[in-house]
């Protein structure tokens, strides 16, 4: 076998490899891409619906708004109902609270925190809309069952660890608060446009708490929330919807 045998079979094997790392390559970029076209679409849906409403809302508003194709849409959405699904489970996907001292106090630190992203957050406050006008609908699109599982969960644990009465049943709380923030998130959207949410949360954890909690644990518990978890919630990542030709959608 002659020498220039070897050479070939190095040159092709190499080949092999750098096209086998280009494809990759390709692939992750592909692979990005997507992931931000879809987290701009959601956004973007998720803008107009908190301004127009879900009924308002129209498919291509929203391809205008977030600067993609029809295509390029339907791809990840094939429809604004499944568009409207995907903004309900990515509210309720941000609902995790590191564990304190007080399981109670972190239950009133969630609702304060989606409280004050619920006065800026499109895809929370589209969230609301979603349910609101689809809640009397064939086919309701609500996360009313994942977040009372949240705070069912929370209160569950609260009373294992004697801050909630024996009495009590997590259920029926985390129902009944879950039912009673819906209303009061939506009376103060209409009396202020949500500028006084956190007050009027804090005012339901007031009458909440004192038929729930244990009496030396009440007095530990703030209805504002205690500071701990002061991040605001991260729900979609903000991109910068001018570099895609978009509009405002409160202006337009």
């Amino acid at each position: 076998m002659s020498e220039e045998v070897f050479p070939k079979k190095r040159i092709r094997c190499g080949g092999d490899a750098g096209v086998r790392g280009i494809v990759m390559e390709e692939i992750l970029v592909k692979q990005e891409r997507a992931v931000r076209t879809r987290a701009l679409v959601l956004r973007a849906g998720a803008e107009v619906i908190a301004a127009r409403g879900y009924e308002g809302a129209t498919i291509s508003e929203i391809l205008e708004h977030a600067g993609v194709t029809k295509g390029a849409m339907y791809f990840h959405f094939p429809s604004k109902q499944a568009l409207a699904e995907a903004v309900i489970e990515e509210q309720t996907s941000i609902s995790t609270v590191p564990a304190t001292m007080s399981r109670l106090q972190d239950a009133v630190d969630l609702s304060q925190r989606v409280a004050r992203s619920l006065q800026r957050d499109p895809l929370l406050q589209a969230g609301t809309r979603i349910a609101v006008e689809t809640g009397f609908g064939d086919e309701p699109i609500v996360p009313y069952r994942q977040w009372t599982d949240v705070f069912r969960s929370l209160f569950a644990f609260a009373q294992e660890a004697g801050e909630v009465l024996p009495t009590v049943s997590a259920q029926e709380t985390a129902e009944t608060f879950v039912s009673s923030y819906l209303g009061v998130q939506l009376f103060s959207q209409a009396a202020t446009n949500r500028e006084d949410v956190c007050e009027r949360v804090a005012a339901l954890w007031r009458h909440l708490l004192p038929g729930i909690a244990t009496p030396g644990v009440l007095a530990r518990i703030d209805p504002y929330g205690s500071g701990d978890h002061d991040d605001e919630l991260d729900t979609v990542p903000e991109y910068d919807m001018a570099q895609h030709g978009t509009t405002d959608v409160a202006s337009s």
